[in-house]
């Protein structure tokens, strides 16, 4: 079962990626200003092991290191409302284009061990 779940998130992820790279590069944000508005993503996204209880139990995905142009697609997503994560899309919804780039572009230079801690 745990082999079919990984497959799954596998052919997923290779299907979100390859929509990411047909819609070209991603907005250029400033990691500097994205480093001063991640503090509402490292309560989940930055704790080593996080899993969460709402809207059901997981493993909270680590966002250090993710292609800009993907976390920004990701974050669109979530705040148009065709990602249904209750509390991401609440997040993205208060976030602007602007905000969303700079968010991505710390994420994208920040390497995984740095972000958690």
């Amino acid at each position: 079962m745990k082999r079919i779940s990984w497959m799954a998130v596998l052919v997923v992820g290779i299907t979100a990626s390859t929509g990411v790279l047909a819609q070209g590069a991603a907005p250029a944000g400033d990691p500097a200003k994205g480093s001063q508005k991640v503090a509402m993503c490292q309560g989940c996204h930055g704790i080593d092991g996080w899993r969460t209880a709402f809207p059901e139990v997981y493993r909270v995905p680590k966002i250090a290191g993710q292609h800009s142009a993907y976390l920004i697609a990701a974050l669109k997503e979530y705040k148009a409302g065709n990602r249904g994560h209750p509390s991401m899309k609440a997040i993205a919804a208060s976030l602007s284009d602007a905000d969303m780039a700079d968010i991505a572009a710390y994420y994208a230079q920040t390497p995984l061990q740095q972000a958690v801690k």
